[in-house]
């Protein structure tokens, strides 16, 4: 059964639990409705809840565990003669999984059912594949065709298993919950703490997904660092990843081009944001706030992807042909300040709109003491106002640089993916109109394609992001706690 088709129903057995619900609960009064405990909607909703509850959580849990199980089983059961020299089990899985996603594609129950075959067979099944539009990475083995096939018979055993026990538990909490209503049944109270309980498994949801992501990758490094010494990710000077062997697997040179391209994205950013947020909060009319501030936010909702386009087709060839040509400092288009540049322009509204509503919360009556002091309007943003917003401002410009940090569209389109070279002495590095990369391009492309996931190469992208995730962590606790220092000295 689709899974759609299951939520349905069990959305449809809901309905009809509110209404069955309700009606019993009215008739258990001789219908006044006043000799109930609860209004009469509680316990209708104490039905479909105990019906929903059960029957989604098992169904969450059910499509977390029976991939990874089905994946495990059928992995250990694949002989060691399918992996040849040049693959990983991982790869020869990753064909299983298509191939087995391939025969439901192009609905070949006969094939998914006959267990002998021969080179023709398997060729014409590739072909057949092939034309569906399912990618594999080598020749369909009567190992692979095998595991696709337990795959896919024990995929389908599953989804029909775990249809019948949702099922079953949205009946069983539809039955338990329709024979406990009475007038005397206290369904507020109930409602209220399962609604109770719902709220916080939703409020639990961001901390678990946070610690999953620190786990996950924390396990991922361990793997990688046992592969490949720590000291020379840490401390060399040169990226150079061979999934032959040979990798320098070194973060300095990513880490470089990240914060080299990040300081010029808030170079730009930071005086043009805060300038505009002085005046739309000290000198612009309502009118023209009311139009002025909406039209900066327009540049937040832009996809960074069209800040890489505006990157690679306009500002990159404007900065080669204008600058860097004529001063011979470089002839490409993909360079550090063209990716910086474009995203300080994106970032601005981060540091405008932030920054408006930190001098907005300055307390006017400190303003009215420096008019009353003498002091002009000039006088009194520069002496009295930015001062008493500085930290809600500092708090801003942090939260905008771990934005930068984070950004990887518009450097793989504007500054190219090539790391910095150390090798070639400092005026390289420090060369604005040479191609850099930043350490979320890396990542992406350490991830692309079918590669093997015991390899360190593939391996380090998980230390990149850790190491990323660490940056930013400390950037974004930084800035709340300048802004919670801010507001507890002059709320």
């Amino acid at each position: 059964m689709p899974l759609i088709w299951l939520i349905a129903i069990i959305l449809v057995l809901a309905g009809v639990g509110f209404v069955m619900g309700r009606s019993r609960a009215v008739a258990s009064a001789g219908g006044d409705a006043r000799r109930l405990h609860s209004l009469p909607s509680y316990y209708g909703w104490n039905v479909a809840l105990t019906v929903m509850t059960p029957a989604f959580g098992l169904l969450v849990l059910w499509l977390l565990v029976q991939p990874i199980w089905i994946e495990s089983r059928v992995s250990a059961d694949l002989p060691d003669s399918a992996i040849s020299e040049t693959s990983t089990r991982g790869l020869v899985m990753s064909d299983v999984r298509r191939v087995s996603e391939g025969l439901e594609v192009i609905r070949a129950p006969t094939l998914i059912t006959q267990p002998v075959v021969d080179e023709a067979f398997l060729s014409d099944l590739r072909k057949r594949l092939g034309s569906a539009g399912v990618a594999l990475g080598s020749d369909i083995s009567p190992a692979v065709y095998d595991a696709a096939r337990s795959f896919r018979s024990l995929s389908s055993w599953g989804g029909t298993l775990m249809t019948v026990a949702v099922l079953l538990a949205a009946l069983g909490g539809f039955a338990v919950s329709y024979l406990v209503t009475d007038k005397n049944f206290r369904a507020r109270n109930t409602v209220e703490r399962g609604i109770l309980m719902v709220l916080m498994a939703a409020a639990s949801i961001a901390i678990l997904t946070t610690v999953g992501i620190v786990f996950s990758m924390l396990f991922e490094s361990r793997n990688f660092f046992a592969a490949y010494p720590w000291q020379d990710y840490f401390f060399g000077t040169n990226w150079s990843p061979d999934f032959r062997g040979n990798s320098e697997l070194a973060i300095l040179p990513l880490l470089w081009g990240t914060l080299y391209i990040s300081f010029i994205a808030l170079l730009v950013a930071v005086p043009v944001g805060l300038f505009a947020a002085i005046y739309l909060s000290e000198y612009a009319s309502n009118r023209v706030r009311a139009l002025a501030k909406p039209a900066i936010e327009v540049l937040a909702g832009i996809p960074t992807i069209v800040y890489g386009l505006f990157a690679l087709i306009t500002v990159g060839p404007m900065l080669r042909d204008y600058f860097a040509l004529p001063l011979g400092l470089g002839q490409s288009s993909s360079s550090v300040i063209t990716a910086g540049l474009v995203m300080g322009i994106m970032l601005i509204p981060f540091v405008s709109s932030l920054s408006d509503d930190i001098i907005n919360a300055v307390p006017q009556t400190m303003r009215d003491g420096s008019y009353g002091l003498g002091a002009t309007q000039s006088e009194t943003i520069r002496q009295v106002v930015v001062p008493a917003a500085l930290p809600g401002i500092v708090g801003a410009i942090l939260l905008a640089a771990s934005r930068a940090i984070g950004e990887t569209m518009i450097v793989v389109l504007g500054a190219g993916a090539a790391a910095a070279h150390f090798d070639r002495g400092l005026g390289e590095l420090v060369n604005p109109f040479q191609a850099m990369t930043t350490v979320t391009v890396k990542i992406v492309s350490q991830l692309t394609g079918d590669t093997d996931f015991s390899s360190p190469e593939t391996l380090v992208a998980f230390a990149l992001g850790l190491t990323l995730f660490t940056i930013t962590l400390a950037l974004n606790v930084l800035a709340l706690w300048i802004v919670r220092r801010y507001r507890e000295q002059y709320e």
